[in-house]
């Protein structure tokens, strides 16, 4: 016979990691009120629950209209590290979206990430890192970390990081360097970089890069790089096996060699034999940049002595495909072809 008795083990299909949810309309407005709960791991669960729902666009708006930032702001600074963990991770996969950017940045969120930058959780501070990596990509979200002045702290925190979250300071940092260069510049951000470029990793190797070619575009950034010997490590670069790594190598090298400083040095290397290999290229930004910088490095006698050998090759990308590579060549050619 069927036995009546009733389980007392909840039904496979019930996470118990996750807060119950309530029906329809309901669900999110119950959840947000539960944030505040006293005991943590009602506000874990909660928060577990959260990080799956705002998965989808609709529910994370209705989470932020329910008023769950102002809720969230405060679990930032809870005793209980799984709740720093799982409010950083919400606070992320809000950002992804349009309005939740919006409202993080009018929440002055960010200057409450600022302040845990040296959270002892790892797993924490992975997920503030990806929050402001991602923040620093819009105008506003790099002015607001550039008028906090985070870009010093995050500069300094490059050293000390692990390997994974050195990538995302990487990439906020130049975002932000790309609207201000002179707080990463002032804060030996140059020599900092430079010790990155040659990383065993590809993804720190190219991060590095960029963030290497934004510092190079002021004129205290061409300098700086001058002054401590990055071009020879650029030009050993434009070998390297990863495209974006060559691109941004001869991006910096072209910038950097519009001050007569950085010509000598960048020829004083042997950037012409490198540039010239890359001109091959298949990837646009490699080839538009090492056409560019061999532009730039032909202002010199010696050097466009040695390049008029090459011009018919360069001619050969007169009618490329892509207009900025037939421009970039156009360029280059008549100043390599130049008499005076």
């Amino acid at each position: 016979m069927a036995n009546a008795r009733i389980s007392m083990h909840l039904p496979p299909c019930i996470d118990p990691s996750r807060a119950p949810l309530a029906f329809g309309s309901r669900a999110l407005p119950q959840l947000t009120e539960q944030l505040g709960d006293p005991e943590p791991v009602t506000r874990r669960r909660v928060l577990a629950a959260l990080c799956d729902l705002v998965h989808d666009p609709e529910k994370a708006l209705e989470a932020i209209n329910t008023g769950c930032l102002e809720k969230l702001k405060a679990l930032l600074q809870d005793e209980d590290s799984t709740v720093r963990v799982k409010t950083t991770e919400l606070l992320y996969l809000l950002g992804t979206y349009n309005l939740g950017r919006g409202a993080v940045l009018k929440h002055d969120v960010i200057a409450l990430l600022s302040n845990m930058l040296d959270e002892p959780v790892d797993a924490c501070r992975k997920n503030v890192h990806q929050a402001l990596e991602l923040l620093a990509q819009f105008p506003a979200g790099a002015d607001s970390i550039l008028s906090l002045g985070l870009v010093p702290r995050l500069v300094m925190k490059l050293s000390e990081e692990q390997q994974e979250i050195q990538a995302y300071i990487l990439a906020t940092l130049s975002s932000c360097t790309w609207v201000d260069a002179l707080p990463a510049l002032s804060s030996n951000g140059v020599s900092v970089l430079r010790d990155l470029l040659s990383h065993p990793s590809t993804s720190i190797r190219r991060a590095a890069t960029r963030a290497m070619v934004a510092m190079s575009v002021p004129a205290e950034g061409k300098v700086k790089v001058c002054d401590e010997d990055v071009l020879p490590v650029l030009v050993e670069l434009l070998s390297d096996g990863d495209p974006g790594v060559k691109a941004n190598a001869a991006g910096t090298i072209m910038n950097t060699a519009v001050i007569t400083a950085g010509k000598v040095q960048a020829l004083k290397a042997g950037a012409i034999t490198p540039l010239l290999t890359l001109v091959d290229s298949t990837d646009t930004a490699v080839c538009a940049n090492a056409l560019r910088a061999l532009t730039t490095l032909a202002e010199v006698p010696s050097a466009r002595l040695q390049l008029l050998e090459h011009v018919s090759s360069l001619e050969r990308l007169l009618n490329h495909p892509a207009s900025i590579i037939s421009r970039a060549a156009a360029t280059a050619v008549r100043v390599i072809t130049w008499k005076p």
